[in-house]
């Protein structure tokens, strides 16, 4: 990415007269779609996920590992967890996380992301921003009709959507974990003044779509960036009871500052603690803070201190090399 930013930022500065002009131009802000009249109750709930899933098997062109997933008890439980992957992945990577959620008595929905996980490896780069918040919201609406509570966890741009559903107003989203949260990309890879005008070259599609060596569609990363930037800049106190953060000092990818900054003040109008895991570099995670399988037996421990910052577990002691 540090190459296409460059080219980016170099063409902009021989056209001082457009940057101008893309600075008044408006970024283009996701509105909160209409709160259901009714909520669904655990039958309509389980009826409309495994909907989902159907449609997915008899979809060819959704790979089968990739399938949304629900671990369902049978009954409404006390605690329900919704589980939001990440960019160009898809619900397999919440797949030991969910288990570990599901054995500790929780309802589980792990909805796939609208363009991910099909048999076309590059048609998430045509993902839009209604569809996403759409999705989102259709999910946690699922998640509402599981059981009681209902929390969110998400990684990366799942991370972004989880913020934006524990931020609607009237949500009933009580419970938040950010995973290595996309709100800024990494400075290294594009300098703060120049988001603004990638979000509206790219996201508007203004400029013809690249392509980074990690994969990522500049004209997708940005549907998630306008999500990011349609958050409230004074957050809403909500009824959240817990919010914690999950980042890695090898993460390359994004704005460390604020992966810490939009929690910490959600947490603060919430009257809550922000509770931070930061990764040792020695456990040789970046980005993707679920993909631990090289930790070995370390790899259980650290999703166990996963689920215990979600329940916002008040002792301070950290697993020994988890940071947690």
């Amino acid at each position: 990415m540090p190459e296409i930013v460059a080219q980016v930022v170099g063409g902009l500065a021989l056209v001082g007269v457009a940057i101008g002009g893309l600075w008044l131009w408006p970024v283009p802000r996701p509105r909160p779609g209409p709160v259901p009249a009714r909520p669904l109750d655990f039958a309509a709930a389980t009826r409309a996920a495994e909907a989902v899933i159907a449609a997915e098997a008899a979809d060819p062109e959704v790979r089968p590992e990739s399938r949304s997933r629900l671990l369902n008890h049978g009954f409404p439980t006390e605690r329900v967890v919704l589980l939001l992957h990440g960019y160009t992945v898809a619900p397999d990577q919440h797949e030991d996380l969910a288990q570990e959620f599901f054995d500790r008595g929780y309802n589980v929905w792990v909805p796939r992301a609208p363009r991910h996980g099909t048999v076309d490896r590059r048609a998430h780069h045509r993902v839009e921003v209604g569809a996403l918040t759409t999705y989102a919201e259709e999910a946690l609406r699922v998640a509402a009709g599981l059981g009681d509570e209902v929390g969110v966890v998400g990684i990366s741009g799942g991370a972004v959507l989880a913020t934006w559903l524990a931020q609607l107003p009237g949500t009933v989203v009580r419970r938040l974990v950010l995973l290595s949260p996309f709100f800024r990309p990494d400075r290294r890879q594009a300098p703060a003044y120049a988001v603004r005008p990638i979000i509206l070259l790219y996201g508007r599609r203004l400029l013809p779509d690249r392509v980074t060596s990690r994969g990522y569609s500049l004209a997708a990363v940005t549907q998630y960036l306008t999500i990011a930037r349609a958050l409230p800049r004074r957050p809403r106190r909500t009824g959240l009871r817990s919010v914690a953060v999950v980042i890695s000092p090898l993460d390359a990818v994004v704005d460390l500052r604020a992966a810490l900054d939009v929690p910490r003040r959600i947490a603060a109008a919430n009257a809550v603690p922000l509770r931070v895991c930061a990764l040792p570099e020695a456990l040789g995670v970046g980005h993707n803070t679920l993909n631990l399988a090289a930790l070995g037996a370390g790899a259980d421990e650290l999703r166990r201190r996963y689920v215990a910052l979600y329940e916002g577990e008040t002792t301070a002691t950290s697993s020994p090399g988890t940071g947690c």
